[in-house]
């Protein structure tokens, strides 16, 4: 089932923020929209942050740029939600579950009442709960509501497995899934370098209990707690990972990312989001890839979907409230 598309190759922006803005400054470099608007309960900022922008835009891609208001999301292709609480030094993305669930209830919420026909993709933290709220709240069909998931995750992975290598990343193929935080696993069944295993070119037997791979993965694991210590908050890699999948919807790609998407007999999970490898197009989530995992794994993205499902529990409640 497809739905009306309206071609504008408009994207709203509802959060300006270290995460928004950084997406911003990466759509106007990049060219992939048309239209970009701004929304922040600070509407100067929101207006501050479309200027200084729009004053790049000689050395840029020719686009609209402006501060807006709801009314502005009614013919958008996507609504990305990047507003919402930090995560602060000693936090985990999880412990933010409940404020930012009250906070997306208000903006979904006006979202939907401009009779929005689009697409959301959502990046504000934790990603996935907040992306299911955002489908309970907004009602939308499971394949227009998307999480950013472990998209940024995948990338830190093969980036890491480059650079211990010494092979571009580009040309490297590997999956974070399951939550965007503490109980994410890599699946190292599928990795591969240049088409080949990644036990095969290591000639490593066992990648789950080799030490250099362990380290590796907690790096991976651990990127976002390393970057908040040292610079306070994480920024260019999502918004650079945003704009990938911005350009995988509105230019119809078809392209496989680890975004947030709903799973619903997949793996053996049912009526959960999480990150897993899915087919992007127009028309938002196609399909959901279903790797063959090996027992390991399975028992790993089962354990990670258990610890979303209970504080999903959490999110549901504060909405209702």
């Amino acid at each position: 089932m497809t739905y009306q598309t309206t071609k504008l190759r408009k994207v709203v922006i509802i959060g300006t923020g270290f995460v928004g803005t950084s997406y911003a400054y990466a759509l106007l470099n990049q060219g992939v929209v048309n239209e970009l608007v701004l929304i922040d309960l600070n509407e100067k900022k929101a207006e501050g942050e479309a200027r200084d922008l729009n004053h790049g835009m000689p050395f840029g891609n020719p686009m609209r740029i402006k501060a807006g208001s709801y009314q502005d999301c009614h013919n958008a292709d996507l609504v990305v939600i990047t507003a919402g609480a930090n995560q602060k030094p000693g936090e985990t993305r999880l412990d933010l579950v409940e404020k930012n669930a009250r906070i997306f209830k208000g903006i979904v919420t006006s979202v939907m009442d401009t009779n929005f026909k689009g697409i959301f993709v959502i990046a504000t933290n934790p990603v996935d709960i907040l992306t299911q709220i955002t489908r309970e709240i907004s009602g939308l069909p499971k394949e227009r509501v998307i999480g950013s998931g472990t998209i940024l995750d995948t990338a830190r992975f093969r980036y890491l497995l480059g650079e211990h290598f010494q092979v571009d990343a580009r040309n490297i193929h590997a999956y974070i899934m399951g939550e965007h935080g503490d109980s994410e696993l890599p699946i190292w069944s599928h990795v591969q370098i240049g088409g080949v295993p990644l036990s095969q070119y290591a000639g490593i037997d066992d990648l789950y209990n080799h030490h250099e791979m362990a380290e590796l993965f907690e790096n991976v694991r651990d990127a976002a707690y390393h970057i908040i210590e040292r610079k306070g908050a994480t920024y260019y890699g999502i918004g650079l990972g945003l704009v990938r999948l911005t350009r995988a919807i509105l230019n119809n790609e078809n392209a496989v990312l680890t975004v947030s998407a709903y799973v619903d007999g997949q793996y053996g999970l049912e009526d959960i989001y999480l990150g897993v490898p899915a087919i992007l197009n127009e028309n938002g989530i196609r399909e959901v890839m279903e790797l063959q995992l090996n027992d390991k794994e399975t028992e790993q993205l089962h354990h990670s979907s258990k610890v979303l499902r209970e504080m999903l529990d959490v999110g549901l409640n504060a909405i209702k409230r």
